[in-house]
């Protein structure tokens, strides 16, 4: 241990520690631009220099080492001159346009010019010249703001171990490149963002500022966590699945939500959308790494050490036993309350089990994790509907009401009560139940959503032999999933982009349906739509039956005793989900119309929060169950990890698939998982680096006026 005074003041530190540190962890501000808590010292711009009772000159702090009984004047007339003579020499070739800079009022140079007080009016300014590179993804390298701190060169090399950053000169002007003057993907770049994080001028920085957006730091820079409705730690669990981890890797996605093996198969990958990877190259098969974790999870981590408070005495119901009613009834049962889930369907699973078909989502995998459920203590009761929520008042302390859409929608058009006119769900729930659905060999779906695909290729199995699909939408904005899209087209489907839905013909059965081009689809400020046809583009398909899978609304009325909103859904408080009832609360497709299930996953979460409050818990249904990770902020550099894409999952030929309900997807293979998870960008890591501390941030230190 060593005892040091900074200017008067007495600092007990490490031997030989970094004296700029010590200082700064006393709350002792000395000015410093190069200087990173994270990065090896080079001492190079000298706005930390310091005079040392009994030595000669100024030394600069940052790699000054502290010895017994030393004595440190960081405020003399001498150290403001010079330091004023640096700083206004790097001003000199620095751009004067600070209010139009992106990193304006968060920029470290700027707080160090308002500290020092120096101006580059006693120098030749100069202009550098360099252009500014913008090809690259993610970030933007403007070379003319650059200080020559080195930050961005030392987190590249020695943060990371990838080292493709370097000095270098053009027309006498020394500036920050990549080592061979290539774009990043050509010179192994990680693509990690460190640089960024580092550089104190934006020199170096991300094409997406956060002073652009209302997002939190961390969510902007880890978008994949942050996309993701339940926030499952993505980086986190795919980091444990290249390490071969997958016990631990699914347990992470347990975490946060009980059905991993099945989100693994239909997640509609909020998070893959937003994926930075995406903009290198292809985005992260993020659901087929969470499939395989699933596949081969012997749940080490999870099973039976899971979170079980003691029983409190309260009882709950939930009515409806789809994703977020099961996902409610999970962790208020973890929370301590009795849970009866309530389902009118033979078995539970919502839309899981009657909505997605079996060759998507096969039906044991659904039954195995509500089982996981159930063996948490939830009881499970099948085959009871539920008309009127608020008598269950009478036996249970709260009742969520996540009873889903279960109600196609006819659009409102001539011919929509013809025979041989389906709608959506009850066709794909008689589909699963093994029930005959009663369509005809020549099929013609209207809509463009996932679930439309899945009665056209649904219809396909059961035997149609020519099915049409059109929706209003183009083929660039339709909201099905394109692998869903080119998929149904492989087994033979025909789509059809961009068509009014004029009237199906028939008179006592349907014959067809007369479509319009659309030249245009937009919404007004009210979410109407606008549709604009065009001339002379009447035609027509024909068919003997018509699948309606134009939206689904709950099948409720207002009998149930709730205030109902827009198509039968229960209307809630947003932030408590309460109902028009005391006690009566709601979650999922049924308070915000048909999403998705891990949208339902995250709103079951919510309901489980907030149900637990009401009846006098903390709400608090975080459980950990993987283990400790370390994270190594050592990347390396890899020739051509720009150019990665992304490993395909092995499907059977339209052949093999078209006439059966078999699972045809079988995930990524063991030979390739390794590889698409060693794709990923590692964004978290960027979190672990230490913030720069300006010095306005410390309380001790009052500026001094400058002469």
């Amino acid at each position: 241990m060593a005892v040091i005074t900074i200017d008067g003041v007495r600092v007990e530190t490490a031997d030989n520690a970094n004296v700029l540190e010590a200082a700064l962890a006393a709350g002792i501000y000395i000015p410093h631009l190069c200087h990173h808590p994270d990065l090896p010292e080079n001492g190079s711009c000298r706005m930390c220099i310091v005079e040392v009772e009994g030595q000669e000159g100024v030394t600069p702090s940052c790699t000054l080492r502290a010895k017994d009984g030393m004595v440190i004047s960081t405020k003399t007339d001498r150290l403001n001159r010079l330091r004023t003579l640096a700083l206004e020499l790097l001003l000199a070739g620095h751009p004067e346009d600070c209010s139009t800079c992106p990193k304006y009022g968060n920029c470290e140079l700027q707080t160090l010019i308002q500290y020092i007080g120096a101006n580059n009016a006693r120098m030749r300014v100069r202009t550098k010249g360099i252009k500014m590179e913008e090809r690259n993804p993610l970030l933007i390298h403007d070379m003319n703001r650059c200080v020559l701190c080195g930050r961005c060169v030392r987190a590249c090399k020695d943060l990371r171990g990838v080292g493709i950053l370097d000095y270098r000169k053009k027309d006498m002007e020394t500036y920050v490149g990549t080592l061979h003057a290539k774009l990043l993907s050509d010179e192994g770049c990680r693509f990690c963002t460190a640089c960024a994080e580092v550089c104190p001028t934006g020199s170096i920085r991300d094409k997406l500022q956060l002073l652009t957006t209302n997002m939190k730091r961390e969510d902007a820079l880890v978008p994949c966590r942050y996309t993701c409705p339940v926030h499952t730690d993505i980086p986190r669990y795919i980091r444990f699945a290249k390490q071969g981890n997958y016990d631990a890797a699914a347990a992470v996605v347990r975490e946060k939500a009980p059905f991993p093996h099945a989100l693994g198969m239909i997640c509609t990958q909020a998070c893959a959308k937003e994926c930075k990877r995406g903009e290198v190259s292809e985005a992260m098969s993020i659901r087929a790494i969470k499939r395989y974790a699933a596949e081969h999870d012997t749940g080490s981590y999870w099973k039976g050490r899971g979170k079980q408070l003691p029983d409190t005495g309260k009882k709950v119901c939930v009515v409806g036993g789809g994703p977020a009613g099961l996902t409610a009834a999970y962790y208020l049962r973890k929370q301590g309350h009795a849970v009866t889930v309530k389902e009118e369907l033979p078995t539970v699973g919502g839309m899981m089990s009657y909505g997605i078909p079996a060759y998507r989502l096969p039906r044991n995998i659904v039954a195995e994790e509500a089982q996981v459920i159930a063996d948490q203590g939830v009881v499970m009761e099948t085959g009871v509907r539920v008309d009127n929520p608020v008598e269950l008042l009478k036996e249970y302390d709260a009742v969520l009401m996540a009873v889903g859409n279960h109600k196609g929608v006819r659009l409102p058009m001539e011919g929509k009560d013809l025979p041989g006119v389906h709608v959506n769900i009850e066709f794909l729930r008689k589909a699963s139940l093994g029930e005959e659905t009663g369509i005809g060999k020549h099929i013609i779906v209207l809509g463009g959503g996932n679930v439309a695909f899945d009665c056209a290729r649904t219809a396909k199995r059961l035997g149609a032999e020519e099915i049409h699909l059109a929706c209003l939408e183009a083929r660039d904005v339709m909201t099905a999933d394109e692998e869903e899209i080119e998929q149904a087209q492989e087994e033979g489907i025909f789509v059809h982009p961009a068509q009014t839905f004029e009237r199906i013909t028939g008179t006592d059965h349907v014959t067809g349906v007369d479509f319009m081009n659309v030249e245009s689809f937009t919404f007004d400020e009210n979410r109407r739509a606008i549709v604009k046809k065009e001339e002379g583009s009447e035609h027509h398909i024909d068919c003997d039956t018509v699948i309606f899978a134009t939206g689904q609304w709950a099948d409720l009325t207002e009998d149930c005793g709730l205030k109902l909103g827009k198509a039968n859904s229960i209307v809630v408080d947003p932030q408590t989900l309460a109902t028009s009832v005391e006690g009566i609360f709601a979650a999922g497709d049924v308070t915000y119309g048909t999403k998705s299930v891990v949208q339902a996953i995250a709103s079951g979460r919510d309901a489980a929060v907030q149900i637990d409050r009401y009846l006098g818990g903390d709400g608090d249904i975080t459980e950990k169950l993987a283990p400790d990770q370390e994270k190594d902020p050592v990347l390396g550099k890899e020739e051509g990890f720009g150019s990665l894409t992304a490993k395909k999952t092995q499907v059977l030929p339209a052949e093999k698939r078209e006439d059966n309900f078999d699972l045809f997807d079988f995930g990524i293979c063991d030979s390739e998982i390794c590889g698409e998870t060693s794709r990923c960008l590692q964004c978290d890591l960027r979190l672990q680096i230490h913030p720069s501390r300006l010095w306005t941030e410390f309380s001790n230190e009052q500026k001094e006026v400058q002469e």
